[in-house]
């Protein structure tokens, strides 16, 4: 890939495919019961994907369409909502682990504000301009330039004072190859938008910033749906494999009138880079249009 995309450096050898297995066919009286049954479960699951003490028929209608979004989709996916202020949480798959590709560039760039705060100084201008480029043009070589610079060692120090203890660094220069959760994006997020200890509001709100100044190209994913007037923090990935097709990530963070929350979707298995798109604004896309009805 060129300068500016989803991957750290180059992969490599391509990985082997996973095998398919084949289903076994369905005795012919059961079918209306096992449909029933399906049903039945779904219903379940995407009431149980989200929770809200104070709004629970929006916690449930969320749930649903979540799942509606997803249906005949053959893409993986991981997703979180975190609305605070609606006392609001949406988990499917929060624990699973997916290649992070650029997404991972949010984590090097709270590694690198931390690390500047530590040392009680500004970024350098050399580090301002590569984490503009790595965030507002995903910029690999900007970020493999400040993966070194910060070190495995800081970066693993990172993700332990900011509590992101399902997330392992790739190995060695390949940070692309970051295993991530749902979980995981959604502390990050809401390290940026709240008060906390492990990033002071200087450092919170640049990068905010930066992830506000996303060019256009690269808007797409979690801001499907959003109201014109919030403001969209965004970061997408993009990464192709053997295994499990293409990964395509969106986290995002919205902000405006007094409140803000945090949108997380991770796919992987996807045939191609515009199908795991579409399968992520879809979601997303019914997750912000139920937040601002509801």
């Amino acid at each position: 890939m060129g300068r500016m995309g989803g991957l750290a450096v180059a992969v490599g050898a391509a990985l082997l495919g996973a095998a398919l297995t084949a289903c076994p066919a369905w005795p012919a009286g059961a079918a209306a019961g096992a449909a029933a049954g399906a049903a039945a479960g779904r219903a379940a699951a995407s009431s149980a994907i989200c929770s809200s003490s104070s709004h629970r028929a929006l916690a449930a209608s969320i749930g649903r369409d979540i799942q509606a979004a997803q249906r005949g989709r053959v893409s993986t996916v991981a997703v979180a909502v975190n609305d605070p202020g609606l006392g609001l949480g949406c988990w499917l798959n929060r624990f699973s682990s997916f290649d992070s590709a650029s997404v991972i560039k949010v984590t090097i760039l709270a590694a690198l504000l931390r690390k500047a705060e530590d040392q009680h100084r500004q970024l350098t201008a050399t580090e301002a301009a590569l984490a503009r480029s790595m965030i507002t043009m995903s910029d690999n070589d900007a970020a493999s330039d400040l993966w070194a610079e910060l070190g495995r060692s800081y970066l693993q120090h990172f993700l332990d004072v900011a509590g992101m203890r399902h997330t392992w660094l790739g190995p060695g220069g390949y940070w692309g190859l970051t295993q991530i959760t749902a979980n995981d994006q959604v502390v990050l997020l809401r390290l940026l938008l709240y008060g906390n200890a492990v990033l002071d509001p200087a450092s919170r709100s640049y990068a905010l910033k930066l992830m506000a100044e996303v060019i256009p190209a690269q808007r797409w994913g979690v801001p499907a749906g959003a109201p014109a007037d919030l403001t969209v923090h965004v970061k997408n990935g993009w990464l192709p494999l053997a295994t499990h097709g293409w990964r395509i990530h969106s986290i995002g963070c919205f902000t405006g009138h007094g409140n803000s929350y945090s949108i997380v979707v991770l796919t992987q298995d996807n045939p191609t880079m515009a199908y795991g798109v579409a399968t992520i604004e879809a979601i997303a896309q019914a997750i912000n249009h139920d937040l601002h009805i509801g």
